[in-house]
């Protein structure tokens, strides 16, 4: 266990590279209570929100969510976070658990107390559970009658699951196919016992932390304060999908406006270590000599059995073959420049 943003949070039951494995071959339950809900409403939600983040709200319906982000003015991150519509004039914010507070002192500043949207922190209302893997559907509808397995990805319904109410999402931060199930903390643990019991011909584990990192990075998903910070950009961290510039303004348009328009300068790739040796987060990125970079991420790869990582690199060597070195402690481990992501699910 360690301590995280105030929460006591498990890095490991049975031991990552397990967990990761179950994840990938069957199904893994994670405990991600950590995270922030927060409920934006009112006739002037949608619009506000169109306002705040860069994807394109009005674009979604009822039961869908997306993938956006909270802007500064630099066109940088406040935080990621992901939109859940549930109505015409309702939407749930799923925000990192450390950026918290910083996202709803945001969001109320630019609201300004004026009328026609009301933000509310619900994170004390939610427990959230995520069954992940190519098992997850098989597992979950065995406590619901709700048809999840006719869930889009990024759909999402509410139901009864065994007897509570409950957000259940088809999305997750593993690369894996999977389910997040929003419900209230009284009946978490009644959950949580009976997932363990439904999955068990199936081969569940609890998984932790430590297998939450490695399944991300494989996937090539970004994780706030490594490859998202208040200095990057979406574009930069090849997030450029969830820029709609043609919806019209928002916070910190013209700034990522210009960034297209004349490129960029560094942008995120993906790495991997061609002898032994694993880079992780802060270890210098060297080329022919010079430190061009530090490393954002790097792990072990259960599913590679390679070391792999990545890093902010100017553009020019961000081509998939760069051969690079990684500065750990007295040596410098001989790495090259991998497409990413890593792992894609199905190939």
């Amino acid at each position: 266990m360690v301590e995280f943003a105030g929460w006591e949070l498990p890095v490991q039951y049975a031991g990552v590279i397990e967990e990761h494995r179950a994840v990938r071959g069957g199904v893994g339950l994670f405990d991600v209570s950590h995270m922030g809900e927060l409920r934006v409403a009112g006739p002037g939600a949608e619009s506000f929100l169109q306002r705040n983040t860069p994807n394109n709200v009005a674009r979604l319906a009822t039961g869908r969510a997306h993938y956006s982000g909270l802007m500064t003015e630099r066109g940088t991150y406040v935080d990621d976070l992901l939109v859940y519509r549930r109505g015409d004039d309702e939407f749930l914010l799923v925000v990192n658990a450390a950026n918290r507070e910083r996202d709803l002192a945001t969001l109320e500043a630019r609201a300004g107390g004026g009328e026609g949207v009301r933000i509310e922190d619900l994170s004390d209302e939610y427990s959230l559970l995520a069954v992940q893997g190519p098992k997850a559907s098989d597992v979950v509808s065995q406590l619901t009658p709700a048809p999840i397995g006719e869930l889009r990805y990024y759909g999402f319904l509410e139901a009864e699951l065994l007897g509570a109410r409950a957000l259940i999402s088809r999305t997750g931060y593993t690369g894996e196919d999977g389910f997040e199930i929003y419900l209230s903390p009284e009946h978490a643990e009644q959950v949580w016992e009976a997932m363990l019991v439904a999955g068990a011909s199936e081969g569940l584990m609890p998984a932790g932390l430590g297998a939450r990192d490695t399944l991300r990075l494989e996937a090539a998903m970004a994780l706030y304060g490594h490859e998202l910070t208040e200095e990057i950009t979406p574009l930069e961290a090849n997030l450029g999908w969830v820029v709609k510039l043609k919806k019209g303004d928002f916070v910190g348009r013209d700034v990522l406006a210009a960034q297209k328009a004349e490129g960029l300068e560094r942008r995120l790739a993906g790495f991997e270590i061609v002898e032994r040796g694993i880079a992780r987060e802060g270890h210098e990125v060297v080329v022919a000599g010079e430190v061009v970079a530090t490393v954002t991420s790097g792990v072990w790869s259960p599913t590679l059995e390679k070391a792999i990582g990545m890093t902010y690199l100017p553009v020019a060597l961000a081509e998939v073959g760069t051969e690079l070195e990684i500065q750990v402690r007295k040596r410098r481990l001989a790495a090259r420049v991998v497409k990413l992501p890593f792992y894609r699910r199905g190939e």
